[in-house]
């Protein structure tokens, strides 16, 4: 049946969506290495309106160990730092008044545990996004049947949600122990 597929099709690009939602969040996790990607949720007030950093400077990681950002009016280089203390990074930025520089500081192990345990709150969410899928797509499934569908059809259909629901939580799973182990690496 065509609006089966219709579902299921949907529920897979969701859970897709999902998984690169989480991706996307392990990212800004550090892992003891300088990254640009780490300062991708800092917003900075530029001209009254809030603009992401990465749009309104040059961002650059000249070594394993600092974070370079410039930004392209240097008018702003205090707002710029204002909001990198403020946010959650746990850097101190140094401002020269052309640039601003992050040292990346070697992690405690406190922090390591720190840092796994607030990429498994990650995953866990980005597991509880795909099973809501599952939940929706089993719903919108049911309602077919109520409109006429077979209930063998339903069934597959469900089956095959279930076996796609425990692919993406098991790409998770692995995605967890990948940045767990490369957060615990010295």
């Amino acid at each position: 049946m065509e609006e089966i597929q219709f579902y299921l099709d949907e529920a897979k690009t969701d859970m897709e969506k999902s998984m690169q939602h989480t991706i996307i969040e392990l990212s800004r996790i550090r892992a003891g290495r300088a990254t640009t990607n780490m300062l991708d949720g800092i917003v900075v007030e530029y001209y009254g309106s809030p603009t992401p950093l990465n749009q309104m400077s040059s961002v650059t990681a000249p070594d394993a160990r600092t974070i370079a950002i410039k930004p392209f009016d240097k008018k702003l280089i205090g707002e710029v730092e204002k909001a990198i203390r403020n946010s959650d990074l746990g850097v101190n930025p140094q401002n020269d008044g052309e640039m601003i520089r992050i040292n990346i500081p070697p992690l405690s192990e406190e922090r390591r545990k720190e840092l796994v345990k607030r990429s498994r709150n990650e995953v866990e969410s980005g597991k509880v996004s795909i099973r809501n899928v599952r939940k929706e797509t089993n719903e919108a499934l049911r309602k077919l049947l109520k409109e006429g569908a077979s209930e063998d059809d339903i069934k597959r259909a469900e089956e095959k949600v279930q076996a796609l629901t425990d692919q993406y939580i098991a790409k998770a799973d692995e995605l967890s122990a990948k940045k767990e182990t490369e957060i615990m690496t010295i």
